[in-house]
């Protein structure tokens, strides 16, 4: 990302600049060229396979390249969302194949069986580094023997709808594949895996971020089976068969097929929001980071972040003002059923928590909010957020905009696109989920 140097001053009286500054300085802390050689080992004896899927697949994949040793053998392929591949990238030694996200397609299913197949005849002297980051699991789509891509399709869409966390998504999602749930790196025994990994689950545990496909898993069928009557997810007969009998167990912790894999975080939630804080405190502003973990539905939880923000500008508690306060995380969306012939709504998390937010705080003086997705796209829209500020009611009244009537129909995008408030960076080639900041003066 090339933000133009702003400064200090100019920061501090336009609250927009300073949202989006604080924004792009975490986005920059995750970048994948900034943090993945240092953590590369050297050469093995044989041969290195690459291997991973994510939105920053292609960013991830540049910078192994750059830094990987030129008479040093090297190969392998990696899967990145449509639009992902960095501008400046031209594969040489890697392949790089672009796929659908957030629901997989023919080209995802087509790459992940080429991947599979690459491990193949691999050796004890061999390498394999895995490159894997959020969205890799709708990427790396292969299903479960018995099932078709328009099965894990429509199970897919139903969790994305559900309001299921993250995690309960891709313990479904692994038990349903023949390469996630620690799949991928037990084909490429008896070879070293070296996973390097980009966060973008709270907690940042390996087994959820992209479905696991090199960490063994310590969820069940059962587990799986319970999260779909949970949420009233409709199952092909061949995965409930597959769930019901066990068949679809994933590799568990102690299999010898994971014996010396090792594991490498590369940025997290908690670094981008630290290294926005140090961005608000370099300006003079104090900064306080609530969590990197915040979960649930999404208009709910802006709901919570404007009572903290009405707090603060009207009582100085829990935080003197100005200030500006700091939270990631995943919040979920569960999308409200249509009437017969009514349009799907436009948005995705990030734009929902902020009309959530914005109708709480009714136009509160002082308090300005960003909230966006580090990968720079909230949902399938070509925004990544959007930015609230005191004047947004007031704006959207004049524009006959009803807030509450799109937040019923999951229609965010349509509030804020006309009032010119969309956060639109583009895509960013990283992925540590959703960044929020809220500014109180």
């Amino acid at each position: 990302m090339n933000t133009p140097p702003i400064s200090a001053q100019v920061l501090l009286n336009q609250p927009r600049l300073l949202l989006r500054h604080l924004y792009d300085v975490a986005v920059a802390r995750a970048l994948p060229g900034q943090v993945l050689a240092a953590q590369l080992p050297p050469p093995p004896r044989g041969r290195t396979l690459v291997l991973g899927a994510g939105k920053a697949g292609g960013a991830m994949a540049q910078a192994l390249e750059a830094a990987w040793p030129a008479d040093a053998p090297l190969s392998g392929l990696v899967i990145t969302r449509y639009g992902h591949t960095p501008p400046d990238y031209r594969p040489k030694r890697l392949e790089l194949v672009e796929a659908a996200h957030p629901v997989p397609d023919a080209a995802g299913l087509a790459a992940a069986q080429r991947m599979l197949a690459l491990t193949q005849g691999l050796s004890a002297d061999d390498l394999v580094i895995c490159l894997i980051s959020g969205g890799g699991s709708a990427l790396l789509s292969l299903p479960a023997p018995g099932l078709t891509l328009a099965d894990k399709q429509a199970v897919n869409r139903a969790l994305l709808e559900s309001g299921a966390a993250i995690g309960e998504m891709n313990c479904v999602r692994k038990h349903l594949s023949a390469i996630k749930g620690g799949r991928l790196a037990a084909a490429c025994a008896p070879a070293r895996v070296l996973s390097l990994l980009i966060s973008d689950v709270p907690g940042d545990e390996p087994a959820v971020i992209a479905s696991g496909p090199t960490v063994p898993d310590a969820g069940s069928c059962a587990d799986a089976l319970a999260i779909c009557k949970r949420y009233g997810i409709s199952l092909p007969a061949a995965a409930r068969q597959g769930l019901e009998s066990g068949a679809f167990e994933t590799p568990k912790p102690g299999d010898p097929r994971f014996a010396g894999h090792e594991l490498r975080m590369l940025a997290t939630p908690q670094q981008s929001l630290e290294a926005a804080a140090a961005a608000a405190r370099a300006l003079g502003l104090e900064a306080h980071i609530l969590s990197d973990e915040i979960e649930g539905e999404s208009r709910e939880v802006g709901r919570v972040h404007a009572a903290l923000a009405r707090a603060v500008a009207r009582r100085g508690q829990p935080f003197a003002k100005p200030c500006v306060i700091l939270s990631g995380g995943e919040a979920t969306v569960t999308v409200r059923s249509k009437a017969p012939g009514q349009a799907p709504g436009r948005g995705g998390r990030a734009s929902e928590f902020l009309l959530g937010a914005a109708i709480a705080l009714q136009g509160e003086p002082g308090v300005h909010v960003l909230a966006a997705d580090t990968d720079g796209i909230d949902g399938v829209q070509d925004n990544a957020g959007a930015i609230v500020t005191p004047s947004t009611l007031a704006r959207a009244a004049a524009l006959g905009l009803k807030p509450e009537a799109l937040l019923d129909a999951n229609d965010a995008y349509s509030f804020f696109e006309p009032l010119g408030d969309l956060v639109s960076p583009g895509p960013t080639f990283t992925n540590v989920n959703d960044f929020r900041a809220l500014l109180i003066r």
